[in-house]
């Protein structure tokens, strides 16, 4: 296995250019969105789905607005991987999760599994899509398109360790110059998805965002479902033959 890879978003700096989503499209081919106008906001793609692998969001407050591009999280406890049935969702060398879309088979069980509302299965073919953190140009040590195109290092890459302490050193920076409600998000191991690869410094709360403030791992009780639903199985197979010894006599 590779060092863990990841993104740190840092939406203090971001200035809502989108050119990560302009280039995320692309470089991997990803179709247009419907461009939808909404009176409601300058925002044209409105949230991540199978074509728009990376979104930047517009939120306007009262005295500022609020930018950040949002993206796959490529959690450690991946519940998108714990129930694709075909093998389609994978964890690469890089420790990023990927959708094989020649293995796909339209299933569906993948979005609602996800709990940050991520993947999206596309009209056109029924097929899953979501970020792949730019597998191939990992593979050819290149970092992500969205990455290279940021032109304010709001989307940093590298390692995930590394772009942990960076974002750490960030937020006391932040702090200290009465940024108060800066925030980091999906940076702890400890949070419900054992941290995520793609985490982000907020300035306020992640609902703002659009981002739940406590996701967990959709798939955390399958195992005990699994064992009790063992078990009913064979207390009714018991009473099955139970019945049926009985009848005979």
């Amino acid at each position: 296995m590779a060092e863990r890879m990841g993104f740190f978003t840092d939406s203090s700096v971001c200035i809502g250019c989108k050119a990560c989503e302009v280039a995320c499209k692309e470089w991997n081919g990803v179709p247009d969105d419907g461009f939808v106008f909404r009176a409601t906001s300058y925002d044209n793609t409105g949230q991540l789905g199978a074509d728009t692998w990376r979104h930047v969001a517009f939120i306007e407050q009262d005295d500022r607005w609020l930018m950040s591009s949002d993206v796959c999280k490529h959690c450690t406890h991946a519940a998108c991987l714990d129930v694709c049935p075909t093998g389609a969702l994978f964890r690469t060398e890089f420790d990023t999760v990927v959708v094989q879309a020649d293995i796909c088979n339209g299933c569906g069980y993948c979005v609602p599994a996800c709990p940050y509302g991520v993947i999206d299965r596309r009209e056109r073919d029924g097929r899953a899509w979501k970020c792949t953190m730019c597998y191939d140009r990992q593979l050819g040590g290149l970092e992500p398109a969205c990455a290279k195109a940021c032109p304010t290092d709001s989307i940093q890459f590298g390692p995930l360790d590394e772009l942990r302490a960076r974002a750490e050193a960030r937020l006391e920076r932040l702090h200290a110059d009465g940024v108060a409600e800066a925030r980091l998000y999906g940076d702890s191991p400890g949070d419900g998805v054992g941290g995520t690869g793609a985490f982000f410094l907020l300035l306020d709360e992640p609902e703002i965002y659009g981002l739940p403030p406590d996701p967990v791992v959709t798939t955390r009780d399958l195992p005990e479902m699994w064992w009790w639903a063992g078990g009913a199985a064979v207390t009714l197979v018991g009473a099955v033959a139970a019945c049926f010894l009985g009848s005979r006599r």
